[in-house]
């Protein structure tokens, strides 16, 4: 029998478009690859509003930290943060506020969420589904206060969103998973929140925990706005979270 020729094989690899014989989409998949490469975020929603802390990763002694941006402004009671490849969230970020920016024009009021997630994965699936395009290399947590509440959303590379609690992406996904599911409350407040969010973090890249690597911000349910947590703060929870684990590793046997 003859074998097919490498170019046959790898033609479901290289198109976009084309399904391969086990029904999957190989380009999709690389860019979920991608994403799991990528710097740690996360966000959780507590009983006063939503946080995102993410990792900036910043591996050049030379870069100034303060000018790496990591968690994204969408509207006053919007904010996104990604993992993967940063300039496609740049892209669909601003894509994002312009969306806001129409709505508050065209209606007087505040997006909702949910559009905003939906229009980002709209186009995240458009491009799963086009020949000459290539998936967007990203994931994105959005997360805000809207009418009904603190909300955040997670949506991948083949356009797909889902509602969470609290979820993370990138390279520390697996661990940080287990630590969430262990220690997420309802009932948990933005303080705690703030704290579980480093907490798990720390767990990921505990040699290099430092305020030059870490971004976070908030959204509270009783103002509505977005807030970046200031360096004080940031060190502060950083500090608390040290001795906390230093206390536990003296306290084991």
């Amino acid at each position: 029998m003859q074998q097919p020729m490498p170019h046959q094989i790898m033609g479901y690899d290289r198109a976009i478009t084309m399904f391969s014989p086990d029904g999957r989409l190989l380009q999709v998949e690389y860019a979920k690859k991608t994403v799991r490469q990528g710097s740690t975020a996360i966000g959780m929603v507590c009983k006063d509003g939503v946080v995102l802390i993410a990792d900036k990763r910043i591996v050049d002694s030379l870069v100034i930290a303060e000018a790496v941006e990591k968690i994204f402004p969408i509207d006053d009671h919007i904010a996104s943060t990604a993992s993967g490849i940063l300039s496609d969230a740049r892209v669909l970020v601003e894509r994002a506020q312009l969306r806001a920016q129409q709505h508050h024009v065209t209606y007087d009021s505040p997006v909702d969420i949910l559009t905003i997630v939906k229009d980002i994965s709209n186009l995240k699936q458009f491009c799963t589904q086009s020949g000459g395009l290539r998936p967007f290399g990203v994931s994105l947590l959005i997360a805000g206060v809207d009418e009904t509440g603190p909300k955040l959303f997670e949506t991948d590379p083949t356009g797909i969103y889902f509602q969470y609690k609290a979820t993370v992406i990138g390279e520390g996904e697996p661990e940080i998973e287990e630590v969430l599911r262990k220690e997420y409350r309802d009932d948990l407040t933005m303080e705690e929140a703030i704290k579980l969010c480093l907490r798990s973090l720390y767990k990921v890249i505990e040699k290099d925990f430092n305020y030059d690597r870490i971004a976070g911000s908030y959204i509270t349910t009783s103002e509505r706005r977005f807030v970046k947590l200031k360096r004080a703060e940031i060190e502060k929870y950083m500090e608390e979270v040290k001795r906390s684990a230093s206390k536990k590793k003296e306290d084991k046997p």
